[in-house]
């Protein structure tokens, strides 16, 4: 299976439909009181995302028998990500009126209600991770573990305040290692540590994952950076070069563009020779899926 074959994209297809309804299943209904609040939420989970954190879950998940569902899983790295989505795009952070070819959630419900609805998305994956897995509570405990670790002030908040920080910070490798760290691979790296504590995989097998997902969660930033300098608002679904307008610290800025495709190449190179020590050491099996899903994050155009 290739990144860009018919397989590949058929199965895509089916586990993005899948998060999708569970979406649906899983989170509150717009009507639901209060209604503006929910209608905003769902709003922003609905705003046609790629759903790659859930479907990276998944797609890890596939790598070892299991009697769990991912689902619940993928649905609460979906809220954690909408939920930081949310809150980036505020006028706070980065001022955005795009989100997904769509407006942002403070320019169609004000931002006071798009505060609110990412409040509500972060503690909706919490619970919604402890109410679905209660019956394994050993699992349910490393999932909260994993997603909060992620999310917290030492991970993808902390690397959202260096971020914010543009120019007013040190324009060094060190510290945009940490942004890209922390702000991005975290949540790569729970996605993929979540689908494999769901299986009956040992331990040792959650901590290669992790290693995947920071290889993984890496390059998908570097070619997030190099995308905002090359990509078009239309393509990308948000305004481009959006990171040089506010003054932001990124690969292709400190780097240049051609040492920043180097290194999504080397960084996904790195993702999947771990991905074939992860099957070979831990017995998994795989029928190239997270591989080829690996590839795809690469050769993205949004």
């Amino acid at each position: 299976m290739t990144h860009d074959s018919p397989e590949f994209n058929e199965r895509l297809s089916r586990h993005v439909a899948e998060v999708e309804a569970a979406i649906r299943r899983l989170t509150p209904a717009p009507e639901t009181r209060p209604a503006v609040l929910h209608e905003a939420m769902r709003y922003s989970l609905e705003a046609g995302g790629k759903r790659l954190r859930p479907v990276l879950c998944i797609a890890a998940h596939a790598l070892f028998p299991s009697v769990l569902s991912p689902l619940p899983a993928a649905v609460a790295l979906e809220c954690l990500h909408t939920y930081s989505l949310i809150h980036d795009d505020l006028p706070c952070m980065d001022n955005a009126d795009l989100r997904r070819g769509k407006p942002t959630c403070h320019k169609k419900f004000g931002e006071t209600t798009a505060l609110l609805a990412g409040d509500a998305l972060l503690t909706h994956a919490l619970w919604l991770l402890a109410d679905a897995y209660k019956a394994a509570p050993a699992v349910a405990v490393g999932l909260v573990r994993d997603l909060g670790d992620a999310a917290g002030s030492r991970k993808l908040i902390g690397g959202q305040v260096e971020d914010t920080i543009g120019t007013a910070g040190a324009n060094t490798p060190e510290r945009l290692d940490y942004i890209h760290h922390n702000k991005t691979a975290a949540l790569i790296t729970a996605a993929i540590t979540m689908g494999v504590r769901l299986t009956s995989a040992p331990s040792a097998a959650v901590a290669k994952a992790r290693e995947i997902g920071m290889a993984a969660g890496l390059a998908f930033q570097v070619v997030d950076d190099i995308l905002d300098v090359t990509g078009d608002a239309a393509t990308l679904g948000k305004p481009a070069h959006a990171d040089a307008g506010n003054g932001k610290l990124t690969y292709p800025s400190l780097h240049g563009l051609g040492a920043s495709r180097g290194k999504a190449c080397e960084l996904t190179d790195t993702a999947v020779r771990l991905c074939g020590e992860l099957v070979n050491e831990f017995g998994g099996t795989t029928d190239g899926f997270l591989v080829a899903l690996l590839r795809n994050m690469e050769n993205r155009i949004n």
